[in-house]
């Protein structure tokens, strides 16, 4: 499989020459979906497989075998660029262990070779960490560990149908960094159900107490399909409410930026510019990445594609010798500038003005004036207030 278009059993997948040759030019990541968990949280709609629901169809094993031949195909197409990050998630990819997440590396680096300074995270489940295994990590060549904490309340977590204990993701951040870890994520969602401003003040504290230099909050998300959505639209457990999710971020936020943690995404926290994560960066800024395993999703060079789900279709593409491509989209200039608006516009460096048409900036002027941004350096950048509302802004500037 090499050239600029690849044939594969459903789809053809055009790399432009003209995205082939600026690869390597601009920042170039891989990301690998680990699609297993060992239960299913009930907010999450992500690509993921319990053991029950897999049966004997896929295992890590095979997964890995599919994995090792799409990150080979991958070199084969795109020249083998060094990688300037990788992301592995999912899923639970700590359910791998730690010589199974090195094997994934290791891949990595035996197909493409890893970019000087490389930055190398994993997601983690707390319940499945241990000072050896992030030992075993550190060894291998990780860099960078994100954990999943959600909440320091029980009860909140029992509503998110999570396993872990409530300490437990602080224990595991202190592993992490004792392990060698200068960076180490914790992840929170705010506004479940039954959730007090007492509640995410005490998982603040934990979070805070942990010592970590990133920091991700996200609002409760009701997503179809989802167990929770079902509960929901029973009546047993209120939808979000806006009101309260704006005060709750508003709280986060405060607290982080006193412990000397600041935004520099809507959503993210770090305590400086070597601590922000360098893979989302990459999505946030239009860079290119290749998305290896069931369901993830690639960009080069202006072309998306997306990989079949399910992890047994996706081992018999690869040992049939095609691309597990299930569908991709070139993307139009139009397409290209709508969603640089969307996503840069929600970074703390903001929205360069030279970026946007006529009717745009003027547009951009108004949300100035109604105290939704700031002008700072030619960059559109979102005020407190306006953080709130980045959504409305991004259709402010594009309607």
């Amino acid at each position: 499989m090499s050239g600029s278009v690849v044939d594969v059993a459903s789809t053809r997948l055009e790399l432009p020459v003209s995205a082939l040759e600026g690869v390597g030019t601009r920042p170039f990541g891989i990301y690998v979906h680990v699609p297993f968990c060992a239960t299913r949280c009930g907010y999450c709609d992500f690509n993921t497989y319990t053991a029950g629901e897999l049966g004997t169809s896929a295992s890590p094993q095979s997964w890995l075998e599919a994995l090792k031949r799409e990150l080979a195909s991958a070199a084969e197409i795109t020249g083998a660029p060094k990688v300037d990050t990788v992301f592995v998630g999912g899923g639970t990819p700590s359910l791998l262990g730690g010589d199974g997440l090195a094997a994934v590396l290791g891949a990595v680096q035996t197909s493409f070779g890893l970019a000087d300074g490389a930055e190398v995270t994993t997601e983690s489940n707390p319940e499945s960490t241990s000072p050896e295994f992030f030992a075993t990590l550190r060894e291998a060549g990780f860099t960078r560990i994100s954990l999943g904490m959600q909440s320091a309340a029980e009860h909140v977590l029992r509503v998110l149908d999570r396993t872990h204990t409530p300490g437990r993701a602080v224990a595991a951040a202190r592993e992490a960094r004792a392990a060698g870890f200068d960076h180490v994520n914790l992840d929170l969602i705010y506004g479940t159900p039954g959730e007090t401003d007492r509640d995410l003040d005490a998982s603040l504290d934990a979070v805070l107490s942990a010592g970590v230099d990133h920091v991700s909050a996200y609002a409760l998300i009701v997503e179809d399909g989802t167990a929770l959505a079902r509960k929901v639209r029973r009546g047993e457990l209120p939808a979000p409410d806006d009101d309260v999710l704006a005060s709750r971020y508003e709280r986060i936020d405060a607290r982080l930026a006193d412990a000397g943690l600041h935004w520099y995404e809507v959503s993210n926290w770090a305590s400086g510019d070597d601590a922000r994560c360098r893979h989302n960066l990459g999505y946030w800024d239009g860079g290119d990445w290749w998305g290896a395993g069931p369901g993830a999703h690639s960009h080069i060079g202006g072309v998306r594609w997306w990989n079949v789900k399910h992890p047994a279709r996706y081992a018999d593409r690869l040992a049939a010798g095609e691309l597990p491509v299930g569908g991709s989209e070139t993307l139009s200039g139009e397409d290209v500038h709508v969603e640089r608006v969307m996503l840069t516009v929600r970074l703390r460096t903001g929205l360069p003005l030279t970026d946007l048409h006529d009717g745009e900036r003027a547009a951009a002027e108004r949300v100035v004036a109604d105290g939704l941004a700031v002008v700072e350096s030619g960059h559109l950048v979102l005020t407190d207030r306006g953080r709130l509302l980045a959504d409305a802004v991004v259709r402010d500037i594009l309607d």
